[in-house]
């Protein structure tokens, strides 16, 4: 089969890659290059980089709503086209396009969340597990018809970076074996979403990273996981902005008001919350690097046990 992919973050490399081993891929679509870095130059993206180094025609519009490049892609004659966190809007007119439509690969059990954070909005609700989905799309966000999915427990213990990679292998697995399937000239059933349990992963915002400590410290410490490694919790530790990577929920009883230092050592820093406290163990100063709480202790003598 002719496929053309579509994706443009880490995320959608391995399914391209799943993609490669199985079929013709003719083109890959990603967004332009933007500024990263200190420079701020122009930087490819993970999946255009993965395609020019297959030799794989790469394509790079603003928008696919245009004539031109909707025509371009007609030009192309694909069977199949795979979207995995492509970033723009595919209109009406592309998802007809290919002979067999245009499928998606999404990182929920739809129809829970939907939107542009599954991974992080997942953690950050305490949901026991999550998985990937493989959907028909069509005009709506996220709306169209699972043709195959698998879940994924999520650990205890697992950040939004670490929850993000074990998806995007089972994501590239998941379209293996759909591609396979229509390999063999067997179409995966299209099932409707339900309508019921719709939620929606709403676009990550660097505000939401400063910790609350009258929130109760189980929440809070699930914000810390799913914001890492991007944006990281921040808070206000003794007078000092710092960025939080690491920390633990304890149920404690402890009658201070919320961010009160109830103790500080080897084992942590813990700050009281509106119920329970949250045990810091990794901190980053404004402008160093990660460091444990017992490296950071070093450095705040005024920060002792029982402070």
């Amino acid at each position: 089969m002719r496929i053309v992919f579509a994706g443009t973050p880490e995320f959608a490399v391995s399914s391209l890659r799943a993609a490669a081993r199985l079929h013709e891929v003719v083109a890959v679509y990603t967004q332009p290059d933007r500024p990263a870095g200190r420079g701020r130059g122009l930087a490819p993206s993970p999946v255009k980089l993965e395609a020019v180094a297959r030799g794989i025609p790469v394509y790079q519009p603003d928008s696919l709503k245009n004539e031109a490049a909707q025509q371009q892609l007609r030009d192309l004659q694909p069977d199949l086209m795979v979207v995995v966190a492509y970033g723009l809007i595919l209109p009406k007119a592309v998802l007809a396009i290919p002979t067999h439509g245009c499928w998606n690969v999404h990182a929920s059990l739809l129809p829970r969340w939907r939107g542009a954070a599954p991974i992080q909005r997942a953690i950050q609700a305490g949901d026991a597990k999550t998985g990937v989905c493989l959907m028909q799309m069509e005009a709506g966000l996220d709306t169209g018809p699972v043709l195959l999915h698998q879940e994924l427990p999520i650990a205890a213990t697992d950040t939004g970076g670490q929850l993000h990679d074990k998806l995007a292998e089972l994501g590239a697995q998941v379209l293996s074996d759909g591609l396979g399937l229509l390999r063999a000239g067997i179409k995966p059933i299209a099932r409707p979403q339900p309508e019921q349990g719709v939620t929606y992963a709403h676009k990550l915002d660097k505000a939401e990273a400063k910790l609350d400590w009258a929130q109760d410290a189980a929440a809070l410490a699930r914000t810390v996981r799913a914001f890492n490694p991007w944006p990281i919790a921040e808070a206000t530790l003794a007078g000092e902005r710092v960025r939080i990577h690491g920390a633990v929920a304890l149920d404690l009883a402890h009658g201070q008001a919320p961010g009160t230092v109830l103790a500080a050592g080897r084992d942590g820093i813990d700050i009281a919350c509106g119920q329970g406290a949250l045990r810091l163990r990794v901190l980053q100063r404004e402008g160093g690097k990660a460091i444990t709480a017992a490296d950071y202790l070093n450095a705040r003598r005024d920060l002792h046990v029982g402070a």
